[in-house]
């Protein structure tokens, strides 16, 4: 049995249709699990997981031209079913062209805050690079800079939210199924249901 949160008018528990994970779209703030999530449900579907940070940064974290970054994601998503992994919401009119289910995880506060202060420092600890062949890898100093990915997600949380929020209500978007789920256990049954 699936559990399926529809937030349209409020939110409500139904059955979820199999068929509405062919291309699934996981989203949320920065160190809520978006990564963790879709390699899980990449796993059990059977089909590709694609991250959108990968596609997005060039080495040394430089940022492609949009033009460029839009021609990445079409061809990303050309195959029949995936699991995309981000937001980039300049890119909804492409990714959302397709996708028949968005996976909001709209954790807590603080759970967020804490999962990406863990997450950035074990980067920075084992020095791992954060996308093959790219050269990126987290710093201290970048950690406690202005461009620092905790100042992002404290700035940006808020915003988030207000988005997807409007998302889920907006006519142009009744075709696509929305599961949002506000903790890692309700995230975790979804998965197990699989």
């Amino acid at each position: 049995m699936f559990s399926k949160c529809i937030l349209r008018k409020g939110s409500k528990i139904k059955t979820i249709e199999k068929n509405s994970l062919v291309r699934v779209n996981v989203v949320g703030s920065s160190g809520s699990g978006k990564t963790t999530f879709s390699k899980t449900l990449a796993s059990k579907l059977n089909i590709p997981r694609i991250e959108m940070d990968e596609i997005f940064w060039d080495p040394d974290w430089q940022q492609p031209p949009d033009e460029v970054f839009f021609e990445r994601v079409e061809k990303a998503l050309s195959s029949e079913s995936w699991v995309l992994d981000g937001n980039y919401t300049r890119t909804t009119h492409i990714k959302w062209k397709k996708v028949t289910a968005v996976v909001w995880l709209d954790y807590s506060y603080v759970r967020i805050l804490f999962q990406t202060i863990s997450r950035s420092f074990t980067n920075i600890l084992t020095g791992r690079e954060i996308w093959p062949n790219s050269g990126n890898k987290e710093t201290l100093r970048a950690f406690f800079s202005k461009k620092s990915i905790l100042l992002w997600t404290i700035t940006n949380l808020g915003k988030i939210k207000k988005k997807y929020e409007f998302f889920i209500t907006a006519p142009g978007y009744k075709q696509i199924s929305f599961y949002r789920f506000r903790s890692p256990k309700e995230a975790k049954n979804f998965l197990n249901d699989i």
